[in-house]
């Protein structure tokens, strides 16, 4: 059983059906929570849950469940998931591939009358990148239970807050506690998604076993100088919030450097008001901060907020800070990294081992219980493009690893 019992071709074409699902005129896929485009997708990933013989239901948080049940019901589950959300003009395997390989499984199961002692559920949790509100992982969190309330405050671009966009997408936020599920529920969490670097590549293989998810800490800088003439004043005299920025996204790179482990980004950057010939009067944005050890990143952030204060001081300019995410390193638990080395083993893959340096659901929810993560070569190691690209052989090979390690955990007492 196992690779042969994996259809590849039906993966690869629901694959290729929910990629059409948000496309750009560009060719990326932009899939934002509690829009009409995620509703769309959510709908077809039902659907597809429902050819696999799967019961489907939406949990108070919008998490799309598929339940295939055990022999024993009242035994805690194992979960498969992932997320149909997308970044703006992302990739079609970024989360889709979780998902739809989880339901590749467990229909495999189905088609071929394999029962399990645990019950098996597949999940496509709600907005895990965050995408559209700089807050994500709102399913997982809110299934842990560590959802806090003022985070439903968090508004998108247009100002719409994230229980004003729940309410539109019909489900209520004063329900969200409904989608926490209690201590002992759920044996395992198991995730299969593309590696999003070059790692695999590099070592020539198709899968690999992760053996921790980084932490990472989201910073939103404001800077505040004086907006001025960008002709009329000297630069001896300019309070300009720019060129400071400049030198602390400058600090941050250097900083994470030094590590060796660290990495450190600066993806968004708005500039105030934004006029050509206008000295800025205030610069926003947002610092990713990342690595497997705690200790080491929260040692590279106290090293770059102080170097930031000592050039706000040099620069005359106003530097502060609010902190938008802090999630910790988790480690993958024995129990599911043991299954996947066996199920690679089984399957003729050399076990191979590596972290994870982009952040997943999964770190929600390994308080409520052991997770693991099984990751499948990346073409060139893009991700959040519409670059984004795994081989049907590769996708098909990490769904077949997915099979016997669920397989494995499912059987369990």
């Amino acid at each position: 059983m196992g690779s042969k019992l994996v259809q590849g071709e039906r993966l690869w074409r629901r694959l290729m059906e929910l990629g059409e699902v948000g496309k750009q005129p560009g060719g990326g896929i932009t899939r934002l929570s509690f829009t009409t485009e995620e509703r769309r997708a959510k709908d077809l990933v039902a659907a597809y849950m429902r050819e696999a013989g799967l019961s489907v239901y939406e949990d108070a948080a919008g998490n799309l469940i598929g339940r295939k049940e055990g022999t024993n019901p009242e035994a805690p589950v194992v979960l498969i998931g992932s997320h149909v959300d997308s970044v703006y003009n992302g990739g079609c395997f970024d989360g889709p591939l979780g998902v739809l390989a989880g339901i590749e499984v467990v229909q495999a199961m189905n088609e071929q009358g394999v029962k399990t002692h645990h019950p098996i559920e597949v999940v496509a949790f709600t907005d895990e990148e965050g995408a559209r509100f700089r807050f994500g992982m709102i399913g997982s969190r809110a299934m842990a239970g560590t959802l806090p309330s003022e985070a439903l405050n968090y508004c998108d671009a247009n100002g719409i807050s994230i229980a004003e966009a729940m309410r539109q997408a019909g489900l209520d936020p004063h329900r969200l506690h409904e989608a926490a599920r209690k201590p002992g529920t759920v044996k395992a969490y198991v995730e299969l998604h593309i590696e999003q670097g070059r790692v695999l590549e590099e070592a020539g293989l198709p899968v690999g076993i992760v053996t921790g998810i980084a932490g990472l800490v989201w910073v939103k800088f404001t800077v505040e100088g004086k907006a001025e003439h960008a002709g009329a004043t000297p630069m001896s005299l300019r309070r300009d919030p720019m060129a400071a920025a400049a030198q602390i996204i400058a600090v941050i790179e250097e900083e994470a450097r030094r590590t060796g482990t660290t990495v450190g980004t600066v993806g968004q950057l708005h500039v105030f008001p934004g006029g050509i010939n206008i000295i800025p009067e205030r610069v926003e944005f947002v610092l990713d901060l990342r690595d497997l050890q705690t200790e080491v990143r929260d040692q590279v952030w106290q090293t770059v907020a102080a170097r930031a204060q000592v050039i706000a001081k040099e620069r005359n300019v106003r530097v502060t800070t609010e902190w938008l995410q802090d999630m910790p390193p988790v480690l993958c638990s024995d129990e599911v990294k043991h299954a996947a080395e066996a199920a690679c083993k089984q399957l003729g893959y050399p076990p191979f081992w590596l972290p994870s340096g982009a952040a997943h659901d999964g770190v929600q929810l390994a308080p409520l219980c052991p997770i693991g993560m099984i990751f499948v070569r990346s073409q060139d190691g893009v991700s959040h493009s519409p670059a984004e690209w795994s081989t049907k052989d590769d996708c098909v090979a990490g769904a077949a690893v997915l099979y016997h390690t669920v397989w494995q955990l499912a059987q369990g007492q």
